[in-house]
């Protein structure tokens, strides 16, 4: 019965004049900053392609589950610094699903030790909606089709979405604020038009070197917020000879979340995530699981600077 009523309180929660969150969770956030942040677009200089799913509270019924893509890349169009990227999302959370495509261009500019880049995305978002109502009996509840400002078919809206963030990267740190949804675009459903808030995001991370060099700290930060609920998330990874990494974070009042990852020869980059819920929610699910592919290499149009001529043949 009791995951009866959360079901219920999901559904009811998630359709109201505000949506207040939109954006997936990811526990692998420190992998995942093109997912909040378009200043992020090309700051590694190189070209990175990244592909995330995320079931979440597994064995609830109606739990979000998340796939997302997002490839960037460093450019210099007319000789000016910058970075391009796409991104697309697919987020399911009980009857409502979300559908993303955004284009990104940040502009990069040396800024101290580090480079900052000034990024912006935009594209659509499709909102649908195919509800199923599961009423309680009694007399005291209305049926979903007694009541005219609650949906009881299916319906899909499009919409125009965009975000603006900036981000910096030196060689040993990084830092970001981004706010996404900065129109906060109206869904405009038959019987009720609600908007998606904006979301703010900050973020900030650091390479410690530890007295064995084959091993480095790399704690991060992540702290997400509508401007009314903050949620703050901290990580701490140990990164073995740049290629093994294993950390454990936690998502105040949320979740534990331990991770672990790997980078293969060819520089592709495997990585997961287990959450284990802290809160009530613990009692109907067996956690949430993340899983994450990486990939990132140069494309040189040149000659390789490593490539020599021999003096026998000068």
């Amino acid at each position: 019965m009791k995951k009866e009523i959360l079901v219920i309180l999901l559904s009811i929660l998630m359709f109201t004049a505000v949506y207040a969150q939109n954006d997936p969770v990811s526990s692998l956030f420190m992998f995942n900053h093109m997912l909040y942040n378009p200043g992020s677009a090309g700051s590694s200089g190189r070209i990175c392609a990244t592909a995330m799913n995320r079931q979440q509270w597994v064995g609830f019924e109606g739990a979000p589950s998340s796939t997302v893509f997002h490839v960037n890349a460093a450019v210099r169009p007319f000789n000016i610094r910058s970075g391009i990227g796409l991104t697309i999302v697919s987020d399911k959370t009980g009857f409502d699903s979300d559908n993303s495509l955004l284009l990104t261009y940040s502009y990069i500019t040396s800024l101290g030790n580090g480079n900052l880049g000034i990024g912006i995305n935009a594209g659509i978002l499709n909102k649908s909606i195919d509800p199923t109502w599961n009423i309680p009996s009694g007399d005291i509840f209305v049926p979903a089709n007694g009541d005219p400002l609650i949906p009881d078919g299916k319906e899909s809206h499009l919409t125009y979405d965009m975000s603006f963030g900036l981000f910096y990267s030196a060689t040993d740190y990084y830092a970001g604020i981004s706010v996404t949804h900065l129109t906060e675009p109206r869904i405009k459903y038959a019987t009720a038009t609600p908007y998606v808030a904006r979301q703010y995001y900050a973020t900030a991370g650091y390479t410690v070197r530890l007295p064995n060099p084959n091993f480095e700290l790399l704690p991060s930060v992540f702290i997400s917020s509508d401007g009314k609920i903050f949620q703050l998330s901290l990580n701490a990874t140990v990164r073995y000879n740049k290629k093994v990494w294993g950390g454990v974070s936690y998502r105040a009042g949320d979740a534990l979340t331990g991770m672990i990852g790997i980078e293969l020869y060819n520089g592709i980059r495997i990585g997961y995530a287990y959450d284990f819920p802290m809160n009530d929610i613990r009692k109907s699910t067996s956690g949430s699981h993340e899983f994450m592919v990486n990939y990132c290499f140069d494309l040189s149009l040149g000659r390789s600077s490593k490539r020599y001529k021999s003096i026998r043949f000068l």
